[in-house]
This record gives C-alpha cells, structure tokens and sequence, in this order.
C-alpha cells in the first residue's frame, strides 16, 4: 500500500485539537480536559504534542522513502539547517511580543523540542535499519527511566528531578518557563530524548502500514500495536508515573498507543468507508502544520499589543476585551471555549485560502 489520506486527516485534526487547546478566551476559564494534567496523569490535551511528534514522524517516512532512507553529507546537512531553523523560530516566539533582556529569554519550547528531536531522530532513522530503530528506542526509553530514577526519592516531583537538575546546570533558571512557581521546563533538554521516540513510533508505525497488503490488515496491526504499547506503558506507570512535563517513558507508550488507534480509526474513516469529503476540513488544516502553529502564535500574541478598556473601568489587551464581551453572553467557560473555537475558524480559513492555491510553506 502507498500514501493513506488518512495521515492527512489524522494530522489536520492534531493541529486543528492543537490550537484549541492553546487559544482560550481565558487560562482561568477553561475546561479541565483542554488543560494538562496538574502533574502526574494526562488529559485530552496532553496526547496533542505526542500526536504532532508522532505524524512528524510519518511525514519524514515519506521524505526520507524518495531516496531510499539513504545517508549522505548533503541529507545530513538538510536535516540540521532544518532542525536549527524551527528551534530558531521557537526561540523568536519566546522573544515576541515582549522581549526585554537576553538574561531572561527562555531557550526552550515546543518548537524548540521539535527541532532538536527531529533533527536526532532523522539522523537515527537515515544511518540504522529497522531493527536499529526499535533497538535505539528500547535503548532510550529504559535509559531514560534508569537516569531519572536514580535520583532517589523525588525522582518524578516537580523540585528534584533530573530533568530539572540538567536544565538548571545547563541553561540556567533564568532561561527556563517558570509556570508552576519554579525554573522548570517541560520541554527540558534531557527530556527531549524520550520525545524523540514518538517520532520514531510515527515513523514506523507509517512503515508498517505502507507495507500492509491491505487496509483492514493495517488496521489489524494498528490496534494489536497500539494494545501493546497500552499495556506496557500503564504496567510501567506503577514505578515510573505517566508524566507530560518529564516526558516519561510511559507518557511515550501510553500517547504512542493512542495515537496508533487514532490512526487506525481515521483509515476506516477515510480510506476504507470513503468519507473524504467528511474529511476535507482536516486535508486543509493539515497541509501547513509548521507554519499555522507559528502564525497561530504571533496571531494571539499580537493580541497583547493592542490596550483595550471595557467594562466599568476595566483594562487589559485585546484577548481581555473580546473574552470580555463574549462573557456577557456566555458563562466563562463557554465564553472561553467559544473564543477557542472561533480562533480555531480563522486559522481554518487562512489553511484554506493556501490550500486553494496548493501553497505549501515548508519550514
């Protein structure tokens, strides 16, 4: 089997879910599924990055597929000037709208990840065989687990585990998110490891099911997969918690195991019943997924340039006004939910007005 629709619609969906997630009216007012997980455990929202991670993977299944998964200087060279061009672009969006001093801009991010676990999981994927690929991921994912656990007590708290404790050493508190009242980065370096491992899940999953001699029989294989991947990361979890912001190794086989159902859901949607022009809204938004993630984000930020007054004495930017007056009429929640979705709208039209024109911008 060649190309399933499927992935498209499968990655149009991610980043459609993306920014949901990532555009409320108010981070005070938001329901609890459209939110991370406090610490421990996972929600909607947290198999979002996995599922990015793990369709990257596809997609570069299918790039690396032209020249025969072959390693040269000049794919090498590709593959590094692209990984340091998006953790750039991350590092500009931590630095927009309100950079003020180099001392306290924040290195990492979720471009930032993105960038460097592509960029190493490329590399794996062009110079190992599969069997090297399975290896490398087993090798990392137990390794992973054996480095934070040695720490001790505290090994998987927010104080003292290692990923904290690299971060620190390296970058310093100052140039690490600071959200949960501390220097602490969930997109930490050491971290970053075990993510690149849900790209490789993509990878292969995407290597399997092209090499199906029938659709049903991906299927098949994806749910038998994905039970697998289920089974082990939940039996992990009991001394190595399921954890998005460590980026656990059951974290990986918990979301890895979705995603591939997903998928698998997707392929009996759209290739095997026909529904592809049920399907179509999610062909557009997956067309561009770097680039509407990033305009997405100076879209919203732009926002905090703009003051606003409204109410009785009331002050803020141009998100406060519009959730402001979307409150009048909704509860808070749904105001917020609401305001989500509208943006998740416009991002849509601005898809299309590419997809119409099959402009694709690579980044």
């Amino acid at each position: 089997m060649n190309r399933y629709l499927a992935l498209d619609a499968f990655r149009g969906f991610t980043i459609a879910l993306m920014l949901l997630v990532i555009t409320p009216g108010s981070w005070s007012h938001v329901y609890p599924q459209l939110l991370h997980a406090q610490w421990h455990g996972w929600t909607i929202t947290d198999v979002v990055f996995p599922f990015f991670m793990f369709i990257i993977g596809s997609a570069m299944y299918f790039s690396f597929r032209k020249s025969n998964f072959k390693a040269s200087p000049k794919a090498i060279f590709r593959i590094i000037k692209r990984s340091a061009i998006i953790f750039a672009l991350g590092l500009a969006l931590n630095a927009f709208p309100t950079y003020e001093t180099f001392a306290d801009l924040r290195f990492m991010s979720v471009l930032g990840r993105i960038g460097l676990a592509y960029g190493i999981a490329a590399i794996l994927v062009l110079v190992l065989n599969r069997v090297g690929i399975w290896l490398a991921s087993v090798v990392i994912l137990l390794g992973y687990w054996l480095l934070l656990a040695s720490v001790g007590d505290g090994a998987y708290s927010l104080n003292d585990n290692l990923v904290r404790s690299v971060d620190l050493a390296i970058m310093g508190a100052s140039h690490m998110w600071a959200g949960k009242g501390l220097a602490f980065d969930p997109e930490g370096l050491l971290s970053t490891l075990p993510a690149l491992v849900s790209i490789l899940a993509g990878f292969e999953a995407t290597r399997m099911i092209t090499q199906c001699s029938s659709q049903q029989q991906a299927i098949k294989r994806l749910i038998l997969s994905g039970a697998i991947a289920l089974v082990v990361g939940y039996v992990w979890s009991s001394t190595m918690p399921i954890n998005k912001y460590l980026w656990t190794s059951s974290y990986v086989l918990v979301t890895s195991a979705v995603a591939t159902w997903l998928l698998a859901l997707f392929i009996w949607l759209t290739d095997i019943k026909g529904y592809q022009s049920a399907m179509k809204p999610l062909f557009i938004y997956g067309m561009n997924p770097l680039f509407i993630y990033v305009f997405a984000a100076v879209w919203t930020d732009c926002y905090k340039l703009i003051p606003m007054s409204f109410g009785a004495n009331e002050s803020g930017d141009m998100r406060d006004f519009l959730f402001f007056h979307m409150s009048q009429w909704l509860s808070p929640i749904n105001a917020s939910l609401v305001y989500a979705i509208i943006h998740v709208f416009i991002f849509w039209v601005i898809c299309l007005f590419l997809y119409q024109r099959k402009i694709v911008i690579r980044i």
